[in-house]
């Protein structure tokens, strides 16, 4: 949403901003990727070159054997985030994942929901895997720039640290403190666990349908990856660009029906592929019930998404920087 109002600040158009309230994420690892789009959608350069960074990754996943591999990231909490976001012009007052109404020299009101009720109340969902999240001490020889990341018999666990010490861990399938037990790559390095919070779902989901002529869904709350990918804010940031975009051709007298199915069609195709990379992961996590669930319900989202996909036309529009332009007008 930050990065819709941003844009749509930037190209002039007048808005205000309902406020909402959603669930908060303790801690964000951006990766490099993700970073490189922040600091290009909002102009600057050095976003986020303090917070603490991330330089290896250590897997353990289908294997005894754990593997360590090059990672950029850098860890923020969304605390952060919305601090740093907010130094932004962002039009009227824009309190955190609201409504945008928008309203100006075309004369039509349109808006882009990031929390319910949203206009299409159906939401396909791909499964259901209840995580949780817990807060670490870590013991003093694990390395303060590395990630952990392990399958274990019921589910599997993401260890971000803060660069101070701390660390979030993210359990997917059970309780931490459970899964941790099970887990002999992440296990010895904790040295106290706190009690989790409450269980929230981390399946793949979306809006029957995300565009109508008058708006728009996004976020979250519309269409959801799992963290198995670890794309969700750069995820987040591609759907307010997508936005934004939306809005402006809708200015330039484009077709609300057309933009809104090319809107769709966009993240529908995202998910699919979301979908598509996660297969292997859930393929080869482990053998037991709970991994052959969480395989069997990716496929079918796979499947589902397909199918979906394939009724729909092929997109009118292509994105050039910020703005949507018609195909034929882009070759």
């Amino acid at each position: 949403m930050a990065t819709a109002a941003h844009l749509l600040n930037r190209a002039g158009f007048a808005f205000s901003r309902e406020p909402g309230l959603r669930r908060p994420v303790p801690v964000i690892m951006l990766s490099d990727p993700a970073l490189a789009l922040l600091r290009d959608v909002f102009g600057d350069a050095s976003l986020f070159a303090d917070r603490p960074r991330i330089e290896r990754r250590v897997v353990r996943w289908g294997s005894p054997e754990a593997v360590t591999m090059p990672h950029g990231a850098v860890v923020v909490s969304e605390d952060d985030l919305n601090n740093v976001l907010d130094m932004f012009p962002r039009g009227n007052t824009l309190k955190a994942n609201g409504k945008i109404q928008q309203s100006n020299e075309f004369n039509a009101d349109f808006a882009i929901h990031a929390i319910p009720p949203f206009p299409e109340g159906e939401t396909l969902r791909f499964g259901e895997r209840l995580s949780a999240t817990a807060r670490v001490r870590l013991k003093a020889d694990a390395p303060s720039a590395t990630c952990w990341i392990e399958a274990v018999d019921a589910g599997w666990l993401f260890l971000i640290p803060d660069g101070f010490g701390a660390a979030w861990l993210l359990a997917v399938g059970g309780d931490p403190q459970a899964l941790a037990q099970d887990a002999p790559l992440i296990g010895p390095l904790i040295e106290t666990l706190d009690a989790a919070g409450g269980t929230f779902d981390t399946s793949p989901r979306m809006l029957g349908h995300l565009a109508g002529d008058n708006w728009l869904a996004c976020g979250t709350a519309a269409i959801a990856f799992d963290p198995i990918c670890g794309d969700g804010t750069a995820q987040a940031a591609r759907e307010g660009i997508l936005a934004s975009a939306v809005v402006s051709a809708l200015a330039r007298g484009e077709a609300p029906a057309l933009l809104a199915t090319h809107y769709h069609s966009l993240l529908l195709a995202s998910l699919r592929r979301h979908l598509q990379l996660s297969l292997p992961f859930y393929a080869n996590g482990g053998a037991g019930r709970w991994w052959h669930d969480q395989y069997a319900a990716a496929r079918k989202g796979y499947e589902r998404t397909t199918a979906l996909l394939a009724k729909l036309p092929e997109p009118r529009f292509a994105l050039h920087g910020f703005d949507l332009v018609r195909r034929e007008l882009a070759a």
